[in-house]
This record gives C-alpha cells, structure tokens and sequence, in this order.
C-alpha cells in the first residue's frame, strides 16, 4: 500500500538569511517510513529541508520541502496517487512573517524592505499571517486514505492535551491523532473513534504500532 508521510518543520522567511520555524528534527517520520517499508508498504516521504535526525531516509519516494507553500504543492502532486495512509507528523507553522516596520510604534513605522535586515534598525516589528491548516484538506486531497494528524500540546493537563487530538480529529476529518508534549507528558497517545486509547513509550515503539494498524487498514480493503 503507498504511505505518504510529511516530516520535519516548515521554515518561513523574514528575508534572505532568517526564518521562522517550529523545532522539528523529523526523527519520528524517518523511523515511521523504515517501520512502513519494513512492513511492505511503499512509501512516500515529504521531508523537510531543515530536518537535523542522523536517521537514514528510507523510502520509495524522497522529496524535500521548506515553506508551507512548498509542503502543500508537494501534497497536492500526489493526490492523483492511490494513496493509502497519510501520516502528517510534519511541524507546520501557524504563521508566516508578512511586513515589517521600523519604529516605536507599528502604525507610525516605516516598512522594511532588505535582502537582509540590518540589525541597527530598532525596534523592529513584524507582522505575523495565519499559515494554511494543510491537516483540513487531507481528506479532499486523499479522501480514501487512512489519514493520521499530530496534536503537540504545550500548555494544560493530559486531559487538555487529549481534548485538543479529539478536537483535530473532529475538525481535520482524520481518522487518528498522535498526541505528544508537555502537556500530555511522557510518550504518546494515539487516538481513534470507536477505540481504546494507546499509549507508547517513545518514538519507535509508536512507528511499529502504526505501521501494524496500517496493515489493519490495509488489510480491511477500505484503501484505493
């Protein structure tokens, strides 16, 4: 069955030589794919150019990406796919820089235009757009697809982190979460309707557990 997994963190540039990003290795998407291939499935691997893990890439298929912009073209590319599962671990940005003023205050300030922001101008102030939710249109773009998102929660309780994968799942039209961060504290928590919650312990006992329920699915003929 073809996998198709997002890995890494997105980088959004301020100028030539800065970004905003999320703190990502990809690690946990690289042991997934060995997991998948192992297991028999094709996989396809979107993986981002920043990604820092040792992990060899072992795929079918290996493309790289940077922005949000990037990752969604990639996704989009193979929606025409028989695709099978889609494992989105990848740390996308809730934002992107938009423009940036120099001044004590921002109404006032004078826009900033540079290849590279001289860093004498202060204060600077930048200015911060919503990123596209790449999670809500996995099912139009792989409606057949066991779809798979990722909830890093920060802040709350483990009941909070919980919540927040039941809301994505709800929200997303996904078919599991994964659920991880300091708010849910040690390993991960992977949720589906209609299941039991399961709990891992670390990165790759939660690779080898989803590549089993892949199989499951796989096995069940609901794929393409």
């Amino acid at each position: 069955m073809n996998c198709l997994i997002t890995a890494g963190a997105t980088c959004e540039p301020v100028d030539r030589v800065r970004v905003l990003t999320n703190v990502a290795t990809g690690e946990l998407g690289l042991r997934l794919a060995k997991a998948l291939q192992t297991a028999g499935h094709r996989v396809i691997l979107l993986l981002s150019r920043t990604a820092t893990s040792t992990l060899p890439a072992r795929a079918d298929v290996v493309q790289r990406f940077s922005t949000t912009a990037e990752l969604q073209e990639r996704l989009e590319e193979f929606r025409t796919e028989p695709v099978g599962a889609v494992f989105h671990t990848a740390a996308v940005s809730d934002f992107r820089p938009g423009r940036i003023w120099h001044g004590s205050d921002p109404r006032e300030g004078r826009l900033v235009e540079a290849g590279k922001i001289p860093s004498d101008l202060q204060p600077l102030w930048l200015e911060l757009l919503a990123t596209p939710k790449l999670i809500r249109h996995l099912q139009e773009w792989f409606p057949r697809a066991w779809r798979v998102g990722w909830k890093f929660v920060v802040d709350g309780s483990q009941a909070d982190a919980l919540a927040a994968g039941w809301k994505q799942i709800q929200l997303s039209n996904t078919h599991a979460c994964v659920v991880n961060g300091p708010a849910y504290g040690d390993g991960f928590a992977l949720l589906e309707p209609g299941r039991p919650v399961a709990t891992f312990p670390d990165r790759e006992t939660l690779a080898q557990g989803l590549a089993r329920r892949c199989s499951e699915w796989e096995r069940s003929g609901l794929h393409p």
